[in-house]
């Protein structure tokens, strides 16, 4: 059945195209499994909340008639604004607007939180561009800027709300910047979601074609409810596409994980146990709450536009296994850098379990993906990353992370990065193990290399699935490392930078570029020789230092420009110091292009076809690095997709010609 919904009809219907809804959620409490809901061009200010769930054959399908013409949002416009002093005006509403929900009360915060928990899920909107919180009227009168915003003239418009009590009332102070608000669209954010099922359990949904924005969504942490401007709620088969998905406070897009109340926000709220042993007990607990293959993840996201949200642009815990997240542009995500934590990137998700990310174009992001815990089968392939770096003008936020293009932490893998082009100043944070990078083009630099992690014992699982096989500190190591380029596009200057979780202290994280960083680290046949293959009768003790080592690494085939420093062992290595190299991302005619002279450079060098044989078994699952469905890779497609020939070059070209061709 076809059910119809038109914001602009006359009267209310009862969804037939004569007479249709006007709202979506009316549309949404009668839908069932096949049905198509088709929504006409209007703004939607409403929270839709899908009752029933499809089939995988007969998928509930929600659709904008005219792409992007019809706007869900959870803002509100807000008029009848008085001057209250300078550029600064004042309004009112009743408390009665936000249900039970009154985001001008609730702070962001939460486990994993660092900066000083001082702003709330709310926000005012002059025009569509988000304001800068305040904590006080006297900072909306002084309108200065905001020395940690990447944008920092933007940040001189300021908001503060307060309450009356007596009268129920949230109170808003706003500096518009000499804008008068009685003749411009303001808008106050009402609601906590735009689309998202209350309950879990909402199969097989497709939401397709709308602008959805301006949401007053919750910190999202990986133990704690976690909410999005859109979300299938801990759901499986659902596809979000085509959308223009905006002006989240925390999350645009969540995939998160149930909602357990004896594990939320735990560390927070009563600190006996260790954030990262309330993440194993998230883990293992899930088994309870159905975290299956047959019944959570298998998502598809795809084709959206994704930006100006302040935590992230796609996040969550466990709920996104098995997902693919495809050709969408994320971008501008924590560029107000008014939010602070563990938890803020363009992608960011924990137990990405056999999670392909491809063709993305991210950029403009405090980080571009992060792949925190899990990142078993999780395979980041064919994306464009760039300029996901602090302006050198604004300040580290006290409890801020620092910025990469690709971070994977505290997993055991296989985790596979191949045929990307990375073009920030730092590459790969790789806290981890296991990660294979094979031909990709870096600018940067391999950060934390051995180092943050501690004693953290991660789960690792059976192949393919989600039952956990087991739980083992991270060795570092266990990484193979093949074909790509590095070059030193930035400086190559060690960066002092405030700790994260701990802003009194400071460390100095290195800025140079290669393979150089895993000199410590041992060829197999070193690691190998520490355990006396050949005794009969081991005394069982007798190899646990070894057993506490570092794991062996495999580079080789690996070109090094502009000072970029191979690994001591690597036997196939290209290493230019004669000639000026260089490469950049430049946008022209509506697409993005390399500008290089790279690949002239590396002339004749010629590497190896790899393939999962090459690449074998990460360490601790003994998983091979291949597809989802178990079937081996051979890298013999590039980053646009064409075939490899048998005179292979390094980085994420076939040939030297397709590296001048459009990316994006």
């Amino acid at each position: 059945m076809t059910i119809y919904v038109d914001v602009n009809a006359k009267h209310d219907g009862n969804g037939t195209e004569k007479l249709p809804f006007r709202r979506i959620n009316e549309a949404a409490k009668i839908a069932v499994p096949g049905d198509e809901i088709l929504v006409a061009p209007g703004v939607y200010r409403e929270y839709v909340d899908p009752i029933n769930a499809g089939l995988e054959n007969a998928p509930i399908a929600y659709k904008s008639v005219e792409p992007l013409g019809a706007v869900i949002t959870g803002a509100e416009k807000l008029k009848g604004w008085v001057k209250y002093k300078d550029d600064v005006w004042t309004a009112k509403v009743k408390n009665s607007i936000f249900g039970g929900y009154n985001p001008y009360t609730t702070l962001v915060y939460g486990d994993w939180y660092f900066a000083t928990p001082n702003k709330h899920t709310g926000c005012v909107w002059l025009n569509d561009e988000a304001l800068y919180e305040a904590v006080s009227i006297e900072e909306c009168l002084e309108g200065g800027v905001y020395k940690c915003s990447w944008v920092p003239e933007k940040s001189k418009r300021k908001w503060f709300a307060c309450q009356n009590d007596a009268l129920d009332e949230t109170i808003f102070y706003v500096n518009f910047g000499g804008a008068d608000p009685n003749k411009e669209n303001v808008e106050i954010t009402v609601r906590r979601e735009c689309f998202m099922p209350s309950k879990e359990g909402v199969n097989y949904i497709t939401v397709s074609g709308f602008n959805i924005n301006k949401a007053a969504t919750t910190w999202a942490p990986p133990a704690a409810y976690q909410d999005g401007m859109i979300s299938p709620h801990w759901s499986k088969g659902w596809i979000i596409e085509d959308c223009d998905i905006w002006g989240s406070k925390c999350a645009g897009i969540c995939v998160g994980r149930y909602f357990d109340p004896e594990n939320s926000n735990f560390y927070t709220t009563k600190h006996v146990k260790s954030p990262t042993q309330m993440e194993r007990d998230s883990v293992c607990r899930g088994q309870y709450y159905g975290w299956l293959k047959e019944k959570i993840g298998g998502h598809i996201i795809r084709r959206n536009n994704i930006h100006h949200c302040e935590q992230g642009g796609i996040i969550g815990r466990m709920g996104g296994v098995f997902s693919i997240i495809e050709d969408n542009h994320i971008h501008h995500i924590n560029n107000m850098m008014e939010l602070g934590g563990a938890e803020i990137a363009g992608i960011k998700m924990h137990a990405a379990i056999d999670v392909i990310m491809r063709r993305n174009h991210i950029h403009h992001c405090t980080m571009g993906i992060w792949c925190d815990w899990e990142a078993q089968g999780t395979r980041i392939t064919q994306n464009l990353l760039h300029d996901n770096q602090c302006p050198e003008f604004a300040e580290q936020l006290k409890g801020g992370m620092t910025c990469q293009d690709i971070f994977v932490e505290v997993g055991h893998g296989p985790t596979l990065i191949d045929n990307n082009i990375l073009l920030s100043d730092v590459s790969l944070r790789i806290a981890t193990q296991g990660v294979a990078m094979v031909h990709n083009l870096c600018a940067g630099s391999f950060t934390y290399v051995g180092d943050g992690t501690t004693w953290r014992y991660t789960p690792y699982h059976m192949p393919h699935r989600t039952e956990v096989m087991g739980f083992m500190t991270i060795l570092h190591g266990d990484d193979r490392i093949y074909n790509n380029i590095f070059i030193q596009k930035w400086s190559s200057k060690d960066l002092e930078l405030l700790n994260d979780s701990d802003p009194t202290k400071k460390y100095v994280e290195n800025r140079k570029v290669g393979t150089y960083c895993f000199d410590e680290y041992p060829t197999y046949d070193q690691w190998i020789e520490m355990f006396d293959m050949d005794e009969v009768y081991p005394n069982m003790m007798k190899h646990e230092d070894a057993h506490f080592a570092h794991l062996p690494v495999w580079i080789d085939g690996n070109a090094y420009f502009e000072g970029a420093k191979p690994w001591k062992n690597e036997k196939n290595a290209f290493v230019e110091e004669s000639e000026k190299a260089y490469v950049d991302v430049v946008e022209k005619d509506g697409g993005y292009f390399l500008d290089t002279n790279i690949f002239d450079l590396i002339e004749d060098f010629k590497v190896d076809m790899i393939s999962t044989d090459t690449l074998g078994k990460a360490f601790e699952p003994q998983q091979k690095f291949e597809n989802p469905d178990g079937t081996p890779i051979i890298f013999n497609y590039d980053f646009a997709g064409n075939h490899r020939t048998a005179a292979i070059m390094p980085g994420p070209f076939a040939t030297k010609e397709l590296a001048k061709e459009r990316l994006m």
